[in-house]
């Protein structure tokens, strides 16, 4: 029969280190936030072969008593936390008590340590019987790692390449930088000095470590709500890459990997990312420790918190709302990084329908631009109306479509521009159908007609199906098409959720459906098309999951069969009408799929582009 025995303290050290110790980078991690929990101003790390064979941390910390180094060598020993109350609301980095005891278990470790008001330094070598020696050293701790799994062959085996191995030391240096802009931090490998960063404030240090370009492509999160704080900056939609690995996250602190925060910024971000594209976040929570439990992790990776929901919704909100924000406002239109967009990436686009525009409300907008003829801009001049009902009764014709080209006269000449102009100006002419070209006071403007209507759409039907006032409107002749006797059936069963969504839709016989009426929002568009593409979302999903779940893809949906199409022949009135709408709708910098509905190029651009001035 097996006999019950207990491990030697070395086994048991080495067991730990597996927990702890997975790579170099682990060790690195470990010894970092020693370093910054001992009040350290300036930290430097020195490697060689990616931390495998050295690995040295020196800081200018409070430092370790002779008496002490000793204990600090030992398994579950740590100055952190002394009883069950301080474990549930932990406000330090490492407090595990076991991080140097496992790395003296499978590497070679020397402690040297000058506390602040001592004589001189001591030093400690990770060996059985070994005891403090004098040494040099000005203030702080150096700890070194050398010749990492000496001991342990076969786990050393399963080390990646010395790259590998430095990369992911790399990424543990640049977190712990990123939480700490008031620390200097210097890191060198084979003797190489690869990163050097003073101490700066948040922004700065976030430019320093993740680059100019993604604070240049990012809008600045800053919410407090409870005992919930959020700072850092999420990257615009438009500006989205397709890497997985561009969300960095951290709780009071700790770079973790939380499925809670992570599934708020995937809804945030879910009306205005393209495709497959990924958000790239810097964002620092900051968070009563006793609502949150950080050592459910070996590696403190990952958190609970005590009200998950209310973590996602404030995170939820917090981001959603910086997204919603309007970026073709004046104070934000000089900064909007902008993206080309192939033509491949353009929508193919359906035969042109009826696009009508509303005439301008007594609403006036933030800005107003000078008075002309006694009129501001928000009150067109007669000629202006003239031109705009010309247009209106034209594209109103049967078919959709213009008898005549418009005249000259119908087209009053382009606004002029200047500082107290609208946003994103006057519209100047369209480019093949597709496109809007307008001229604000910095520059050129392009807007993607289609992608702009749609969002425009989607935004005022989310409003009125909240506030469950969908107009509609009643077709003076049914559209009638023909149908699968499903669709039928699922027409006569599911009519009065069709009818909460504006739509009237009723049964002709067994193979046809006539469409009565629809949103009034929608009454440009094709009503067949709509209907069809109701249906189809209705079969697939169910229309309890449509109205609720799925909400958002089915206004997304409706607002795509709305929106004006392509190739679409605008009048400067109705481009103009576009742009103002433009301007008072969020998140107007995205189409419903994520792309974006406008670019800019500025004078500066334009001259650089033609050598002007060179």
């Amino acid at each position: 029969m097996p006999t019950i025995a207990r491990l030697p303290d070395l086994l048991i050290s080495q067991i730990a280190a597996g927990e702890v110790v997975e790579r170099p980078a682990s060790v690195l991690k470990e010894l970092l936030e020693n370093s910054l929990d001992a009040e350290s101003k300036a930290i430097q790390i020195h490697l060689e072969e990616g931390g495998v064979k050295l690995i040295r941390i020196t800081d200018d910390g409070c430092g370790i008593a002779r008496e002490q180094l000793e204990l600090a060598l030992t398994r579950h020993a740590t100055s952190k936390i002394k009883d069950l109350d301080d474990l549930e609301k932990v406000a330090t980095l490492g407090f595990r008590g076991e991080a140097l005891a496992s790395v003296a278990s499978v590497a070679r470790l020397t402690l040297t340590s000058r506390e602040r008001g001592a004589s001189h330094a001591w030093k400690l070598k990770g060996e059985p019987g070994a005891t403090p020696e004098p040494a040099a050293l000005m203030a702080g701790t150096v700890v070194e790692m050398r010749d990492l799994y000496y001991n342990t062959p076969a786990r050393r085996k399963f080390l990646k390449s010395e790259s590998t191995e430095f990369a992911h030391c790399a990424d543990a240096v640049r977190r712990l930088a990123l939480t700490r802009p008031d620390v200097a931090f210097s890191l060198s490998h084979n003797g190489r000095l690869l990163y050097q960063w003073a101490p700066a404030d948040a922004p700065r240090r976030i430019a320093d470590v993740l680059g100019d370009d993604f604070i240049g492509a990012a809008r600045r999160v800053d919410a407090a709500g409870g005992p919930l704080e959020l700072f850092g900056f999420v990257i615009d939609p438009t500006l989205a890459g397709e890497s997985k690995d561009g969300q960095t996250v951290f709780v009071n602190g700790r770079f973790v990997r939380d499925k809670v925060i992570a599934h708020a910024l995937r809804e945030a971000y879910r009306d205005v990312l393209h495709g497959s594209r990924q958000p790239a976040v810097c964002l620092f929570l900051a968070i009563d420790p006793a609502l949150v439990d950080v050592n459910v992790h070996p590696a403190k990776t990952e958190v609970r918190f005590r009200d998950s929901r209310a973590v996602h919704q404030f995170v939820y909100h917090a981001v959603n709302r910086v997204l919603a924000e309007n970026r073709g406002t004046p104070e934000n239109f000089s900064g909007q990084s902008t993206t080309p967009v192939s033509p491949a990436a353009r929508e193919s686009q359906p035969a042109p329908t009826v696009f009508t525009v509303n005439p301008p409300t007594a609403q006036k907008p933030a800005w107003q631009a000078p008075q002309q003829g006694g009129l501001g801009i928000a009150e067109p001049t007669a000629a202006a109306y003239l031109a705009f009902a010309r247009a209106t009764q034209t594209l109103d014709a049967p078919g959709g479509h213009s008898p005549r080209p418009p005249a000259l006269s119908e087209n009053p000449p382009p606004q002029p521009v200047d500082r107290d102009s609208p946003p994103l100006g006057y519209a100047l002419a369209q480019l093949h159908g597709i496109y809007i070209l307008a001229q604000n006071a910095e520059g050129l403007v392009v807007i993607d007609m289609h992608a702009a209507h749609e969002r425009i759409l989607y935004e005022k039907l989310k409003t009125a199906f909240d506030s469950r006032e969908v107009a509609t409107q009643a077709l003076l002749i049914p559209a009638v098409f023909n149908a699968d006797p499903l669709d039928v059936a699922a027409v006569e069963e599911h009519a009065e959720a069709l009818a909460t969504l504006g739509c009237e839709i009723t049964p002709l016989g067994p193979t046809q459906l006539a469409v009565r009426s629809v949103p009034a929002l929608l009454q440009s568009g094709d009503p067949a098309a709509l209907a069809r593409a109701l249906i189809a979302e209705m079969r697939e999903h169910g229309i309890s999951q449509l109205i609720t779940a799925r909400r958002n893809e089915l206004l997304a949906t409706m607002a795509c069969h709305g929106a004006v199409r392509a190739r679409r022949q605008l009048t400067l009135p109705e481009m103009n009408a576009l742009l103002r709408q433009m301007e008072e709708t969020e998140r107007a910098g995205q189409c419903n799929h994520g792309r974006p509905t406008w670019s800019a190029l500025s004078l500066a651009q334009l001259d650089r582009l033609f050598l002007r001035g060179q």
